[in-house]
């Protein structure tokens, strides 16, 4: 159970100043807790000898208040402390974990999914943070108070009425295994249930309009509630455990207090201690039920705690497949990169989904890259962007591999347009500005005008600083893509390339961004995937691949005079353009 403190060792090891003086605060605490009932038992006893004077009265009276007041400020102490210490803890934890997220590769969202990360990221911390602050206080607030209480009984009344009324402890101490076990189980489901509701609900947000057009609403609610009804059941067991914790240590608690009143008579129908005596044990007696109740919410802290730690871990312990070369090389800029006899597959897969890829592209070149559905176009691209291992074969940037580069230094040089286009929930203006931080509306509408969106933008709302919602809900598919390119074109970037992006748009607009960037990239490299001809017509180099194989390769005129797939495909992409016209 508390090995969660030992995994957390380096947090408190990294502010033990926070944590020492919060500690004793708590000792002063409970060392000024058992004044009171020292003071009411003497004052009881000198009532039944008849020695109480007025004197005496108002220094107990001005003592008891003296210790109110001094609690008070010692537990603001530890409170500030402790509960500091456990949102600094939940800050770390959520930094630590957001910038692992960043680090890891597309196998590792294939493994673990959107929704189960969120739950991760904060039921799971939230329990984390709770060991750090209530578990903490916990764990040294009942255990001393327990402490200076016995050792407060068995010193100043009598230990043999001391050791008759903790006869119930060792039951105490069997419980609190036995329910310990139990919770750290039962919790540990609830959270993977949490999970599984969190990831549904995201999918079903995310998909709200597929669900819609296949008429699914009532499907996909009625499974939610089996989702949701699983999540209400697996946390009603853990909250049953526990409700049925406390009742046990009261049971306990209560047999302790009748073997300590009852021999406490005994002993002093036989004069072996005062009656004072035995108000002040019975009332130690009844401040035991705190440390005992709050073992029961130690135990569910620290094994919920347990629990989510390792779920945590599991994914902090998941390194990323690509990693920065202990000596990495660098170039001030891509000059030739070089595709030799490249490979590759993606993982758990046999087949090669690129085969023997042989290209040389020099700086200022544009590439086109064709062919049909599921050929390798985007992998191609994704060996640029090493978002896996690097493929077999050789892929050199200036002769160099490009596993010898860091991963910032190589992804700084690209610009990626990706077929499924991300905007964020924020301004148009924030959008654009991803990449390149606060820039100027002057350079912003240059690029606007590039990619002939800037009459889209002068017409909307509030323009530059409208909100596009949800993934960019409010901007038609073309506007989104649009908006894409021109936050890659912003920053710059020594390599542009695009992922199909330009699908959304009309053959006009098309030509129009096409031609800018025909001008403006003169000196830049830029790779285009295209399934409409046109948007590659005017590059430099032009490759057809057909299940990952190179089969066509050359200028636009020199593909047409082969007559293979690309002349076809030009062809016919023409004739509908006509019919269209």
């Amino acid at each position: 159970m508390f090995s969660v403190l030992g995994k957390l060792a380096w947090f408190f090891k990294e502010h033990w100043k926070r944590y020492t003086i919060g500690i004793i605060a708590l000792v002063i605490v409970n060392i000024l807790e058992l004044v009171p009932p020292r003071l009411l038992g003497g004052t009881i006893d000198l009532i039944q000898f008849n020695e109480l004077t007025k004197p005496i009265l108002t220094k107990t009276i001005i003592a008891f208040f003296v210790v109110i007041i001094a609690k008070y400020f010692i537990m603001l102490i530890w409170d500030i402390n402790l509960f500091g210490g456990s949102i600094i803890l939940e800050r770390k934890m959520r930094s630590k974990f957001m910038s692992h997220l960043l680090k890891m590769n597309p196998s590792f969202f294939s493994k673990n999914r959107s929704g189960d990360l969120m739950a991760r990221a904060t039921n799971d911390l939230k329990s984390i943070m709770m060991t750090a602050g209530f578990g903490i206080l916990t764990l040294f607030d009942s255990t001393m108070l327990m402490v200076f209480i016995i050792f407060t009984m068995g010193f100043t009344i009598s230990w043999a009425l001391t050791f008759a009324a903790l006869i119930p402890m060792p039951f105490i101490a069997l419980a609190i295994q036995k329910y310990g076990k139990s919770i750290h189980q039962r919790f540990t489901e609830a959270q993977d249930a949490f999970s599984e509701m969190n990831n549904y609900t995201l999918e079903s947000i995310r998909g709200v309009r597929v669900v819609r057009a296949f008429v699914q609403e009532e499907n996909n609610q009625e499974r939610f509630n089996e989702i949701t009804e699983d999540v209400f059941n697996k946390n009603k067991s853990v909250a049953e455990l526990d409700a049925l914790f406390e009742p046990t240590i009261k049971i306990l608690v209560g047999l302790s207090y009748a073997i300590g009143l009852g021999y406490g008579i005994y002993m002093v129908v036989n004069n072996l201690i005062s009656i004072g005596d035995l108000v002040t044990f019975n009332m130690y007696l009844g401040m035991l039920i705190w440390p005992m109740i709050a073992l029961g919410h130690l135990i569910n802290v620290m094994q919920r705690g347990h629990a989510s730690l390792d779920r945590v871990e599991k994914i902090l312990n998941q390194e990323p497949d690509v990693i920065d070369p202990k000596e990495p090389k660098s170039i001030n800029a891509p000059e030739v990169i070089t595709f030799n006899n490249v490979s590759f597959s993606y993982p758990g897969t046999k087949e090669n989904q690129l085969e023997n890829i042989n290209l040389t592209i020099y700086r200022g070149q544009t590439i086109g890259i064709v062919g049909k559905t599921g050929s390798g176009k985007t992998t191609m691209f994704k060996q640029l962007l090493r978002d896996y291992l690097p493929p077999l074969g050789e892929l050199t940037i200036n002769g160099i591999p490009i596993d010898q580069f860091t991963l910032n230094e190589t992804r700084s040089w690209i610009g990626y347009v990706p077929q499924e286009h991300i905007l964020f929930s924020k301004t148009i203006r924030e959008n654009l500005s991803f990449g390149t931080g606060p820039i100027s509306d002057d350079v912003i509408y240059q690029v606007l005008t590039s990619t002939s969106l800037k009459e889209d933008i002068d017409a909307l709302p509030k323009g530059l600083d409208t909100v596009v919602g949800e993934s960019g809900v409010t901007l038609s598919g073309g506007q989104k893509q649009r908006v894409s390119l021109a936050r890659a074109l912003l920053v710059n970037p020594e390599i542009l390339i695009l992922d199909d992006s330009l699908s959304a748009v009309d053959g006009e607009t098309e030509a129009t961004i096409i031609d800018h960037l025909r001008r403006d990239r003169k000196n830049k490299t830029t790779l285009i995937s295209a399934h409409r001809l046109s948007a590659v017509k005017h590059a430099d180099q032009i490759i057809v691949l057909d299940q990952g194989k190179i089969v066509e390769h050359g200028t636009h005129d020199q593909l047409m005079e082969r007559g293979g797939w690309y002349q076809e495909q030009y062809v016919i992409q023409q004739m509908e353009r006509k019919v269209t016209e």
